[in-house]
C-alpha cells in the first residue's frame, strides 16, 4: 500500500515528527514528491492503523490517501468535475438567492441535499421557485462579482490538458454558469441545468431533466462511450451526496471539500489541500 501525505504551506514540515512516526509504524519508504506532498512506498498498514493515521492526519490538517497500487496520469482519459463548491468556490443558486434576500433559506435546503438528507430534485425544484421574478441580470453579478476557481484549479487543468485528457463538467447548477466555465477554460463537455427565462425574469422553473445524481453518472458514462473508453478510465471529482453515483463508477474518486458522507466513500479525500494535489498521487510525464 502506498501513502500520500499532503499539507499547505509549512504544515507538512511542521508535522515532520509526526510523519516520521507514520513512517516507522507501516515500515514505509519515505519518498519526498514536493514542499507539500510525501509518499510512503510499500506500507505494512492495516484497516486499524490507517483509521488512526487518517485521524491524526486530519487533526494536524494533512490529507492522507491510501492507495493499493500507484496510479499514472497516462491510466485516465477523463477528468470528470461538479461544479460548485468543487471546481469553483461558491453554490451559485445561493448567491444568486442571496441577490433576493432568500440566501438562508436556499442554503439551508442547499446543504442538507448536499449531506443526503433531502434528494436532490425536490431540493432544487423548491430552491428554484424561490428565484421566481428575479432578474436575469443576477446571473451575470454572480459570475461577475462572486465565482472564484477552487484552490490549485488552474495547476490541476493545466497539467491533465496538456497530458491529453479531456474534462467534463456535470453539475446540478445551471447552463449560465457552465457554459462560460467551458469557454474559460477550454472544457471539452460540459452538462447542467437549464434556468427557464421569461421577459427578462426567472420563472422559477427548470427546463428538461433535472441533473441529479442519476443523470450525473449518466452523464459520465456517456461521455466515456463516446470517447471509447471504461468509466475506470475517469477521474470524477465532487463534494456532495449527488455525486456519489458517478463517483462510483470512476477509476479515481476525489472527494474535494466534501461532506463526512462522501469522505467516507471516496478513494481520494482532500480536505486541506489544493485540487491539484490529485497530481501528486498521480505518476505524471517528465
Amino acid at each position: 500500500m502506498h501513502l500520500t501525505i499532503q499539507g499547505l504551506n509549512s504544515t507538512l514540515r511542521n508535522n515532520t515528527a509526526l510523519i516520521q512516526d507514520i513512517a516507522s509504524q507501516t515500515k514505509g519508504k519515505l519518498v519526498q514528491l514536493n514542499d507539500q506532498a510525501v509518499r510512503l512506498d510499500n506500507t505494512e498498514c492495516d484497516e486499524q492503523t490507517l483509521t488512526a493515521i487518517r485521524e491524526g492526519c486530519f487533526a494536524a490538517q494533512l490529507d492522507v490517501t491510501a492507495l493499493d497500487r500507484q496510479l499514472a496520469l497516462a491510466d485516465f482519459k477523463l477528468v470528470a468535475m461538479d461544479m460548485d463548491s468543487t471546481l469553483i468556490t461558491i453554490e451559485c443558486i445561493d448567491e444568486i438567492a442571496d441577490m433576493q434576500g432568500l440566501k438562508p433559506q436556499v442554503a439551508e435546503i442547499t446543504e442538507a441535499a448536499m449531506r443526503g438528507e433531502l434528494e436532490f430534485q425536490e431540493s432544487l425544484t423548491r430552491r428554484v421557485a424561490l428565484l421566481k421574478g428575479l432578474d436575469a441580470g443576477a446571473l451575470q453579478r454572480v459570475y461577475d462579482e462572486r465565482l472564484q476557481l477552487s484552490l490549485g484549479a488552474d495547476q490541476m487543468l493545466k497539467t491533465i490538458q496538456q497530458a491529453d485528457l479531456r474534462t467534463l463538467l456535470v453539475s446540478g447548477g445551471f447552463t449560465f454558469f457552465t457554459d462560460r466555465m467551458k469557454s474559460r477554460l477550454n472544457l471539452n463537455y460540459t452538462h447542467s441545468n437549464v434556468l427557464e427565462i421569461q421577459d427578462g425574469k426567472l420563472t422559477g422553473k427548470v427546463i428538461g431533466t433535472i441533473v441529479d445524481a442519476d443523470e450525473k453518472q449518466r452523464t459520465v458514462e456517456r461521455v466515456c462511450a463516446d470517447m471509447g473508453i471504461s468509466t475506470s478510465q475517469a477521474i470524477v471529482m465532487g463534494d456532495g451526496a449527488n455525486d456519489l453515483k458517478m463517483m462510483k463508477i470512476s477509476g479515481l474518486s476525489v472527494a474535494f471539500r466534501a461532506k463526512p458522507v462522501v469522505r467516507a466513500q471516496a478513494d481520494v479525500a482532500l480536505n486541506f489541500v489544493g485540487l491539484d494535489g490529485v497530481l501528486n498521487l498521480l505518476k505524471t510525464p517528465v
